[in-house]
């Protein structure tokens, strides 16, 4: 066992949020009731505000990509659960442009519901709003799974685009469209060979034998469809990249590749697999224009790791590269 190092009442969210905010006060401002976050600098061109959210335990999403040339303002919920509706209008009230608010949302039920919720009441105070939808993981894919493609991975570069679209001036309508197509031409998988810890029992969440590999995990510590036998790294990349490339939509050659670490996998490991999917990729006739890697949305300090695959069109360039000043991420910013 191996308890984490939560305060007495057992909540770790509220004093996280206060020494992020205390940590990170030149760029952002804590609101505590209801409990959101808002970047203190924007870009004067921007006319639409963009707001994003979701469960605790992913840091540094969302809060972490708050900031000039990313997001506007932020709800954190509960760890792995949705913020509350009033967390998102509070935030949206505080971050909507002159042309409105568009809502970056991952596609869970929760966040979905709660987002929704929201944007109702928005509109009833004559607040325009709109919502790009994440749906980017390609082990939620299926007939079977009436909700879709989880989000994932793929949030991190949406809200780099959005943001990178934002400061150019563009309004509500065309954000709403560009959004939606960062996220098609977005794919991810994640596997685990340790579960996060549970923060109520310091055990795994739930066990892998020796040797054995959950291929298709989700960003809340839920478990994949299957489990493997572990195939050496360089198998498990090409594996990895055969899918999310067969998974991608037809484009140009050009891709951003995203290695994200789930919490508990050292930059030792995750600057290795960049390696192999650079080679993997230059194999499969496609070239990484732009690339992260680190932990970006983990799952507590699950034992792991995700690829995220974006077709990148000419025109999206110039949206990936514009800056972007944020806790996390810093990005094309002038010295």
């Amino acid at each position: 066992m191996a308890l984490p190092f939560l305060p007495a009442d057992g909540d770790p969210v509220p004093p996280a949020l206060r020494g992020f905010a205390r940590a990170h006060a030149d760029l952002v401002e804590l609101v505590e009731k209801p409990a959101h976050l808002v970047a203190r600098d924007r870009d004067p061109a921007r006319r639409v505000g963009l707001v994003s959210g979701g469960g605790s335990g992913h840091e540094p999403l969302h809060a972490g990509f708050l900031g000039r040339g990313m997001l506007d303002a932020v709800a954190p919920g509960k760890v792995f659960a949705s913020p509350h509706n009033l967390q998102v209008l509070e935030a949206s009230r505080r971050a909507a442009g002159p042309e409105g608010v568009l809502h970056v949302v991952k596609n869970y039920t929760g966040d979905r519901i709660n987002f929704g919720i929201a944007a109702e009441r928005l509109r009833l105070e004559g607040v325009e709003v709109r919502r790009v939808l994440v749906d980017d993981d390609l082990a939620t894919e299926s007939d079977e799974t009436a909700t879709g493609r989880r989000g994932t991975g793929a949030t991190v570069v949406v809200e780099k685009l959005l943001g990178g679209a934002a400061d150019t001036g563009l309004g509500l309508d065309e954000l709403a469209a560009l959004g939606a197509e960062f996220a098609a031409a977005s794919r991810s998988l994640a596997v685990a060979s340790r579960a996060q810890t549970s923060l109520h029992t310091g055990e795994p969440s739930f066990a892998l034998d020796a040797g054995e590999l959950e291929y298709g995990v989700g960003i809340h510590g839920e478990r994949a469809q299957k489990s493997i036998d572990r195939p050496s790294t360089e198998a498990l990349v090409s594996r990895l990249l055969d899918e999310l490339v067969a998974g991608l939509p037809a484009g140009p050659s050009e891709v951003i590749a995203v290695v994200n670490g789930l919490g508990g996998t050292t930059l030792l490991e995750l600057y290795g697999l960049h390696d192999l999917v650079l080679d993997g990729l230059a194999q499969r006739g496609l070239t990484v224009s732009a690339a992260l890697v680190g932990t970006f949305v983990p799952a507590l300090d699950m034992t792991g790791f995700s690829l995220t695959l974006t077709r990148l069109q000419p025109s999206w360039s110039a949206y990936w590269t514009a800056p972007a000043v944020t806790p996390a991420l810093t990005l094309g910013a002038q010295s």
